[in-house]
């Protein structure tokens, strides 16, 4: 914690450089406030600085309701309150006509920089944790009771205007067996890994109906006799999923669910196709990969203000089943597809196992797309209900480069903002009020934030300093925390982290932004004559190599041989070769990475 407290006064000093505004009280505040609270001050009541400027942001003014956890003798704290005054008026609170960007993007880096160190939590913050997993279950049951016929006619014609032809695509691919399943790199109910995932000896009759163990999981018909070995599970033999906690802040856990190898394997199938159909067929509206389209459509909604950015709380957990299959019932193939693909059960710690309303929880394949398909359809009878008319193909498209959904990260005009907000928690979305803009000037979406078109985004710190060496993780996340915060021009905390990891590493060299070694980027020419300071040519390629760490791991044992590995064969994206050679003797996720020295690539 002594390292984390350092690490923030040297932040504090970059600020007072770059605001010219004195932060030396503020340190002493810190150092007290850690001594009484302890690490929980950094990450949890910290932050509520940035909810407050947020707030003031958005609503053009702040008081002191907004920062209950500081004193406040102006409109603002007296902590920071050398950069609030850069900001805000002390008298009346309101927004200067002209605040300063250096100020607002400080005060967010000062008070949210240790919000998301992963940290285990509390056993009392996990098992609370878990009761909301379940307070969650129950409100969406409570909510698909208040549905009227006419809103679930709406958002069924809505959803097939949207998304008909890629349900009229994926309906004649189920019917005609054209899916290509496969096996995901993570955890499974069942705690098997890697290849030994091939190996199947369950399957739902669920699954079955629609999506037959002998077309799916083996190589061909010639295999058949394989069937007597697998047992194929009644709808109440079926495995739940696993419901487990993952380390995510110090104020509570992330909570996922873990799915049975068979459900996996199909909702990857599923999921894939979604995946290549919904950004085409949406004129780009909905996004897997590409983030920066959302950067870009923030950025322009902070200058223009034309466009809001909503956020969701819990946003997986509370799409209904019950809303899933009336999207999809006029395709029966797809409708018992999502369906035989969905778990029914969750095993939840303390609570045992209980039937889930839900459609799925984050952890299964298809619970991405999907959602991203209802909350796109709210969106839209949004927008509907704004302009009083029944939107057409033709009136949707015209919103292409307006309206944008990426998880639960959602861009609408702002005009349509309180209607779109009204029909994504009339279907039981929970929108985070401190989080959506559509006032001001600020905006936030997929990890950018900005004000009046400047990027104020700020670099957060994931994991605790290391140690020593061995602490692995840590030292890899404090090089790419040092890294993009030399980027943000943060020079005095570089400063600080370059003498830590150089203290802890060793050897922490300058390297290319695309290097594969734990090193320093620089902006700073590093050569001399006769070629790159510390470096060396490599004797046969002649491209500058560096001394220094790289992240080594091993893939775990598991031998694949006879038909699964065929299998495993058939089910590859293309005809090449598999790029490891050793994929059927090593498979999944690492268990373990360590840190080598030695020479590697200087780019």
């Amino acid at each position: 914690m002594k390292s984390l407290l350092q690490l923030w006064h040297h932040m504090a000093a970059d600020a007072a450089i770059r605001c010219c505004a004195s932060t030396d009280r503020d340190i002493k505040t810190v150092v007290d406030r850690v001594e009484h609270e302890g690490l929980s001050f950094l990450t949890i009541t910290l932050p509520e600085i940035s909810t407050g400027l947020q707030k003031g942001l958005e609503e053009g003014s702040v008081s002191p309701v907004d920062f209950p956890s500081f004193r406040c003798r102006q409109a603002y704290p007296l902590f920071l309150g050398g950069l609030f005054g850069l900001v805000f008026d002390g008298d009346s609170g309101r927004l200067l006509d002209d605040p300063s960007i250096d100020a607002i993007q400080m005060i967010r880096q000062l008070s949210l920089a240790f919000q998301k160190v992963e940290i285990e939590c509390s056993e009392q913050r996990i098992a609370k944790a878990f009761l909301s997993y379940i307070e969650c279950e129950k409100e969406v049951r409570d909510n698909d009771k208040t549905w009227s016929g006419e809103d679930l006619t709406r958002f069924k014609r809505m959803s097939a205007i949207l998304f008909g032809n890629v349900f009229n695509s994926l309906n004649m691919e189920i019917d005609n067996f054209n899916l290509f399943p496969k096996h995901g790199p993570g955890a499974t109910a069942e705690r098997v890994y890697g290849n030994t995932k091939y190996t199947q000896t369950e399957w739902p009759d669920r699954l079955e109906r629609v999506f037959p163990f002998l077309e799916y999981a083996l190589p061909n018909v010639r295999y058949y006799k394989y069937l007597d070995q697998v047992t194929f599970l009644e709808p109440g033999q079926e495995r739940p999923v696993r419901v487990i906690s993952v380390p995510k802040t110090l104020k509570t856990p992330r909570i996922i669910a873990v799915e049975p190898v068979a459900m996996q394997y199909m909702q990857q199938a599923l999921s894939a196709r979604l995946y290549a159909l919904l950004p085409e067929a949406t004129w780009g509206m909905i996004g897997f990969t590409d983030q920066e389209v959302n950067n870009s459509l923030a950025r322009l909604g902070s200058i223009e203000g034309s466009l809001a950015t909503l956020d969701l709380s819990e946003a997986s957990d509370r799409v209904s089943n019950q809303l899933v299959r009336n999207m999809v019932q006029s395709w029966p193939s797809l409708f018992n597809g999502l369906d035989a693909t969905r778990s029914r059960r969750a095993d939840i710690p303390g609570h045992g196992v209980r039937r889930v309303a839900k459609y799925a929880s984050m952890g299964s394949a298809l619970c991405f797309p999907v959602e991203a398909m209802v909350f796109l359809t709210c969106v839209f009878l949004g927008i509907q209900k704004e302009l009083k008319r029944p939107l057409t193909a033709r009136d949707i498209k015209t919103f292409a480069g307006r309206v944008r959904v990426y998880g639960d990260d959602i861009i609408v005009p702002t005009h349509c903002t309180a209607s779109v907000i009204a029909e994504l928690e009339l279907f039981g979305a929970k929108v985070n009020r401190h989080k959506s803009f559509w006032n001001g000037k600020f905006r936030e979406s997929c990890g950018k934030e900005y004000f009046d078109g400047h990027d104020v985004s700020i670099t957060r710190v994931r994991r605790m300093l290391p140690t020593s060496q061995k602490d692995v993780q840590e030292c890899v996340s404090t090089v790419s925390t040092r890294n993009l915060l030399y980027k943000q021009g943060m020079w005095a905390t570089v400063r600080y982290l370059d003498s830590f990891l150089e203290e802890t590493l060793g050897h922490f060299p300058v390297v290319g932004d695309t290097s594969p070694m734990l090193g320093r980027i620089s902006f700073l020419p590093n050569r001399h004559i006769g070629g790159f300071v510390g470096h060396r040519l490599h004797p046969s390629l002649h491209h500058p190599m560096v001394k220094g760490y790289r992240v080594i791991s091993r893939i775990p044992k598991n031998p694949l041989d006879d038909i699964f590995a065929l299998q495993k064969y058939f089910l590859k994206d293309a005809d090449l070769p598999s790029v490891d050679e050793k994929h059927l003797e090593r498979s999944g996720r690492p268990q373990a990475v360590d840190i080598k020295l030695g020479w590697g690539p200087l780019f």
